[in-house]
C-alpha cells in the first residue's frame, strides 16, 4: 500500500539547476542599473535559493533606493529570458515523477519564486501533465506553509509529504504539519531534523513502496 496520496515539491535545488540562468538575469539588472557591485555568483544565488525575492535582494545588492525599480526590472527580464534559458533537471526527475504518479500519487509544487516561475519550470521542461497544480509566493503573496495548507484543504489530501532541500523548507512543512523529504544533492546544507533524506530523488518510490 502507498504511504502517500500525494507530494508537493519545492523546484530550485530539488527538481532542476536553473542558477546560471538566474545568475544570468541577475547580472543583466545590475548592469542595467550599473551598480557599484561585483557579478553574481553561482555560488552566491545557490546560497540564497529558497529565500523570497526580496531577501535576496538585500542579501546581494542592499541598495534600498533602487529595490522596487531593480527587482520589478528582474522579474521583467526573468519572464522573457526564462522560457528560452531554462535549467537542468536533476537525474531520475521526470522518470521517478511519472512512476509516483502513475501509481496513483497526485503531484504538486510550491515554491517561493515569482509569480512566472513554476509556469516557466513546467513549459520549459514539458511536465505540465504530471502536476495536479501549483502554488509560488509571487502567485498568491502568502508563505510556503500557508499554501501548501491551501492546497491540502482543496484538493482534501489525507497523507501529503512536502520535497524541498533547504532547512527553510524543513520548517515551512513542519509549520504546516506535514513530514518533510530532504533532497541532500540541493543546494541546502546543515539540514536536520527531516523525516527522510534523499540522496537522490529516486529514492521516493522505495519510500513510497516501503
Amino acid at each position: 500500500m502507498a504511504k502517500f496520496d500525494s507530494f508537493i515539491f519545492d523546484m530550485d535545488g530539488t527538481l532542476w539547476d536553473a542558477v546560471p540562468s538566474y545568475a544570468e538575469i541577475w547580472n543583466r539588472t545590475i548592469a542595467e542599473f550599473g551598480l557599484p557591485v561585483p557579478p553574481v555568483t553561482y555560488q552566491e544565488l545557490c546560497d540564497q535559493m529558497g529565500r523570497p525575492l526580496e531577501v535576496i535582494y538585500n542579501n546581494l545588492i542592499g541598495n534600498p533606493e533602487v529595490e522596487g525599480k531593480f527587482t520589478a526590472r528582474l522579474e521583467e527580464l526573468s519572464r522573457e529570458l526564462m522560457p528560452k534559458l531554462g535549467g537542468v533537471l536533476y537525474p531520475g526527475v521526470r522518470q521517478t515523477l511519472t512512476a509516483l504518479r502513475d501509481g496513483g500519487a497526485r503531484l504538486f509544487l510550491v515554491s517561493n519564486c515569482e509569480a512566472n516561475g513554476l509556469p516557466d519550470f513546467l513549459a520549459f521542461t514539458g511536465l505540465t501533465t504530471l502536476f495536479t497544480d501549483h502554488r509560488s509566493l509571487g502567485q498568491t503573496g502568502l508563505d510556503k506553509d500557508v499554501n501548501m495548507r491551501n492546497l491540502i484543504d482543496q484538493y482534501g489530501l489525507q497523507s501529503p509529504i512536502y520535497v524541498g532541500d533547504t532547512m527553510g523548507d524543513l520548517n515551512y512543512t513542519h509549520k504546516a504539519g506535514l513530514p518533510f523529504a530532504w533532497a541532500s544533492y540541493g543546494f541546502g546544507k546543515d539540514v536536520h531534523g527531516q523525516e527522510y533524506t534523499l540522496n537522490t530523488i529516486s529514492d521516493l518510490i522505495k519510500i513510497q513502496d516501503n
